[in-house]
């Protein structure tokens, strides 16, 4: 699976180098959102709670559900349209929330861009991988932030692993296991997708794998089924095996039909590193050992010690959606990247659609990577 970009960058050493601050002191910052669907609450929630932002467009091409998106919030004053490009007309925006379908995505964002607008996307990037090297060239021709909402990496129980991984803890990482399994009961378009949990669910758990171990992937082999017991009509389940350089491993088990035992919405962790382990349960059980001394004569194991899994610290992102979209404006303000910037989160894509070519295959595959112009800098 290899990705061509087929027009120069603008900056090839820093694709961030051209991006301005919004000057939040001078005037109210005005965004709008597109997709007033059951996600787009969550959406504004958090948007409303930031100060000197103003929302002041809504767009669907349902006008009703942004009628009665606005009247539930008492945006009686936004503007309403039908579709991206009566929006930015009627609305001019700084900023685009863009909650639409992957599949409208790209021309969306585009759009958006070209009229000089810094967006916020829902997760994934992009439908395919052409369409997300094109939008994190963009963002970059266009000096604009084009970021995704990544909101299972901005929870306190994986900023807490990863502390306790930056601590120096449990040595060099190099294993990080996944387990999610749920029975929910969606009923509309996700019960008849394909590849319905790579596609609408693991890419949060790729994401997180991502951040904890510290690098990307290589390549994967996965496969899917949907079991007998199945109320969806394809790829229920899934298994999947992803290579980290230096021999590491991430692997990721998961179900959308797991009657019983289910883990929590954010997964079960196990983390290994050269030193030791540590577990969280996705909800507010953690453990951590690490090896204390080589075995002692005639012994199969080394001795052990527990130690804390560090909390919180001010500085740590969390918050979920509130904290992926605080962390997007204070890129704004400062002129920086977020840590959901689209080319840092091109990997995770890459991640969930290379997990596809090879169920599909049966087969191992490569993980794309994005061109050198592009990816100067990058980060998991």
């Amino acid at each position: 699976m290899r990705v061509h970009r087929q027009r120069p960058c603008r900056d090839t050493v820093n694709v961030y180098a051209g991006v301005r601050p919004v000057r939040w002191e001078e005037a109210p910052v005005r965004a709008a959102l597109i997709g007033c669907g059951n996600m787009s609450r969550t959406w504004l929630r958090a948007a409303l709670a930031i100060e000197g932002l103003t929302i002041v467009g809504l767009a669907d091409l349902d006008r009703a559900a942004a009628i009665r998106l606005a009247g539930e919030f008492g945006l009686d004053d936004v503007a309403i349209a039908g579709g991206i490009d009566e929006l930015l007309a009627l609305a001019r925006p700084d900023i685009l929330f863009d909650v639409v379908v992957p599949a409208a995505r790209h021309a969306v964002v585009r759009r958006a861009l070209a009229a000089g607008c810094h967006v916020l996307s829902e997760k994934p990037l992009a439908d395919t991988l052409e369409h997300a090297v094109d939008l994190v060239a963009a963002a970059a021709d266009a000096g604009r932030v084009h970021a995704v909402m990544q909101n299972r990496r901005y929870v306190a129980g994986i900023r807490r692993l990863r502390r306790l991984i930056d601590a120096g803890a449990l040595g060099d990482i190099d294993e990080v296991h996944c387990d999610f399994f749920k029975a929910p009961h969606f009923g509309g378009f996700r019960e008849q997708m394909d590849h319905v949990l790579l596609l609408d669910m693991a890419i949060h758990s790729f994401d997180a794998a991502r951040l904890l171990a510290g690098s990307d992937p290589a390549n994967v082999m996965c496969r899917e089924g949907n079991p007998r017991k199945s109320w969806y009509r394809a790829g229920a389940s899934a298994a999947a095996v992803f290579s980290l350089p230096e021999g590491g491993v991430i692997t990721y088990r998961g179900s959308w039909c797991a009657n019983g035992l289910q883990t929590e919405w954010d997964s079960a962790w196990r983390i290994i590193g050269t030193r030791g382990s540590a577990t969280w349960d996705g909800a507010d059980r953690f453990a951590a050992e690490i090896v204390d001394g080589l075995p002692p004569g005639g012994e199969l194991f080394a001795p052990l010690r527990a130690v804390p899994v560090p909390t919180l610290e001010p500085s740590d992102r969390i918050g979920g959606h509130a904290g992926v979209l605080r962390d997007f404006i204070d890129a704004l303000r400062s002129g920086g990247e977020p840590e959901t910037s689209s080319r840092r989160n091109f990997a995770s894509l890459a991640m969930v659609l290379a997990a596809i070519e090879s169920a599909e295959q049966q087969r191992p595959c490569e993980l794309p990577r994005l061109p050198i112009e592009l990816a100067q800098g990058h980060d998991a």
